[in-house]
C-alpha cells in the first residue's frame, strides 16, 4: 500500500471514528507528527479526501472536516438506492451463473459473531463490510469505483446514528444474502431496496439532533 494511500485512510478512520469531527481544520504539520510520516504523504493523500467528500478546501482556513447535512444523507440513501441495489442484483445473478459467494458468506457470519457480541463500533463496521463484499461479489471495476466514496460516508454516518435495531438489520442482512445465494437476481434487488429505505427514516430522525438541515 502506498503511503499517501496508508495516509489516506487513517485519516478517513479518525473522521469516522469521530476523532476528527466535521468542521475540524487539518493541519499538515500536526498530522504528519501523529502519523508518523513527512508532510508530503499528507499534503498528497487530502486530494483524495476531497474528492471523497471527507474535507473541505477553504482558501482562509485551508482544509477542514466536512460539516455534514441532512440533505447530504439524503443524497447518500438516493445514491444507495440507485447504485448499490444494482451491485445486489448484478451480485446475485453471477451467483446463478455459478460465481462462489464464500466472501460474502463469510461477511455474513462475521456480522452475525459481531451482534452476538454486542459490540456496536464492531456491528457498524461489520455491517458496512457486508455491504462492500456484495459490491465486490458484483466484479464490476467501475461500480466498484463509484462506491468506495458511498462506502466511506455509509461507515461515517454508521458510526453517527445506532437508533436501528441491530437484530433488526442483522435479520434484513441476512434475507439479502439468501437471495443472493440463491441467484434470484429480481428478489434480491427488490430485498436491497426494502432494506436500505427501511433505514433512511431512523437515520435521519436521530441525525436531525445533530446535523443541520
Amino acid at each position: 500500500m502506498s503511503s499517501p494511500h496508508r495516509i489516506y485512510e487513517e485519516i478517513r478512520n479518525k473522521i469516522i471514528g469521530g476523532d476528527l469531527p466535521p468542521g475540524t481544520r487539518l493541519r499538515e504539520r500536526e498530522l504528519a507528527d501523529e502519523l508518523g510520516v513527512s508532510r508530503i504523504p499528507v499534503r498528497e493523500a487530502l486530494p483524495y479526501l476531497e474528492a471523497d467528500g471527507f474535507i473541505t478546501s477553504q482558501s482562509r482556513r485551508g482544509a477542514i472536516v466536512t460539516e455534514l447535512t441532512l440533505r447530504d444523507v439524503q443524497e447518500l440513501f438516493d445514491v444507495r438506492l440507485g447504485v448499490e441495489v444494482y451491485a445486489a442484483r448484478l451480485a446475485a445473478r453471477r451467483v446463478g451463473n455459478g460465481a462462489n459467494p464464500a466472501e460474502v458468506r463469510a461477511a455474513m457470519a462475521r456480522a452475525e459473531r459481531a451482534l452476538t457480541d454486542g459490540d456496536a463500533g464492531l456491528i457498524a463496521e461489520s455491517n458496512a463490510e457486508l455491504h462492500e463484499t456484495i459490491v465486490a461479489l458484483a466484479d464490476n471495476s467501475l461500480l466498484t469505483a463509484m462506491m468506495r466514496s458511498v462506502f466511506g460516508r455509509d461507515r461515517w454516518i454508521f458510526r453517527m446514528t445506532s437508533d436501528r435495531d441491530p437484530v433488526v438489520a442483522c435479520a434484513e442482512h441476512r434475507e439479502l444474502c439468501d437471495a443472493i445465494f440463491a441467484g434470484d437476481a429480481d428478489f434480491t434487488a427488490a430485498t436491497a431496496y426494502a432494506h436500505i429505505e427501511r433505514g433512511r427514516k431512523p437515520t435521519l430522525e436521530t441525525l436531525k439532533a445533530v446535523l443541520p438541515p
